[in-house]
């Protein structure tokens, strides 16, 4: 008697779910770059990295916390992560199909931190993260582009943008979706940006940065959708687990 066992296989092959394999990577060339903040002396250096050309999903922070259940919705710790952590999952592995190409929000700097390190890459810093996002798609540095600016921050007014699937904005010049239009994203410096330690003159700056009086020392009086983000950044802390905050990674 002859058995046709391919049935057989398929319905336990549709029964697994098969790992997303983390973002694709693209090869950013460093180089030097003025902050927002900085003046002609402030030149910050970035070396050469490579960044995610995505902001992570739903579907693969889906499969980080199957293999790491302590980041589960119900068992992650409060110190790690607050009340909001994956507020939209319906339980610790399962959200709507519309939001599973959508950029995983809600999720603390601990868990995103996490997720990098899991899958072998980090967080970008700021300066890693603000230089290849002044980028368009045609120049490095657009920054002195009032058009493209005035998109930024109309994106920024455009509600729930987290709903959107990764990978339908514009790329930019370096091959990099989404840095500005879906999510901000958190940086592995995040609270950080100005503050050195070396004098009290650092804090004055960093308040008047958030409350966008440090534009009149600016280099680029044009970049203020960049004025929002160092705000956003400053008041946040690590476990803040936000709607419209997400995360991707790169490495050295």
């Amino acid at each position: 008697m002859k058995f046709n066992v391919l049935p057989l296989v398929f319905i336990l092959l549709s029964n697994i779910t098969i790992a997303q394999q983390p973002t694709k990577t693209v090869a950013i060339k460093g180089g030097k770059y003025i902050p927002l903040y900085g003046t002609d002396s402030s030149v910050v250096t970035v070396k050469d990295f490579h960044m995610d050309i995505h902001p992570v999903t739903h579907q693969q922070y889906l499969d980080f916390v199957i293999a790491n259940p302590k980041w589960k919705k119900n068992k992650v710790t409060r110190l790690f992560a607050d009340k909001g952590y994956l507020m939209d999952w319906t339980s610790d592995t399962t959200f709507s199909n519309t939001i599973s190409n959508s950029p995983v929000n809600t999720v603390s700097w601990y868990a995103a931190k996490a997720y990098c390190e899991y899958v072998g890459k980090r967080l970008p810093t700021v300066d890693e993260w603000e230089y290849v996002a002044m980028a368009d798609e045609t120049k490095k540095d657009a920054r002195v582009d009032s058009l493209y600016n005035q998109k930024i921050l109309s994106s920024y007014e455009t509600p729930k943008t987290y709903l959107k699937q990764v990978g339908k904005t514009n790329k930019n010049i370096w091959g990099v979706y989404d840095l500005h239009g879906l999510v901000w994203e958190w940086t592995l410096d995040f609270n950080s940006v100005l503050i050195s330690g070396e004098s009290r003159k650092d804090v004055d700056t960093d308040r008047n940065l958030f409350c966008a009086g440090g534009a009149v020392g600016a280099k680029d009086l044009m970049n203020y959708a960049a004025f929002m983000r160092y705000a956003f950044r400053g008041s946040l802390k690590a476990n803040f687990c936000i709607k419209n905050l997400g995360f991707r990674c790169v490495k050295d």
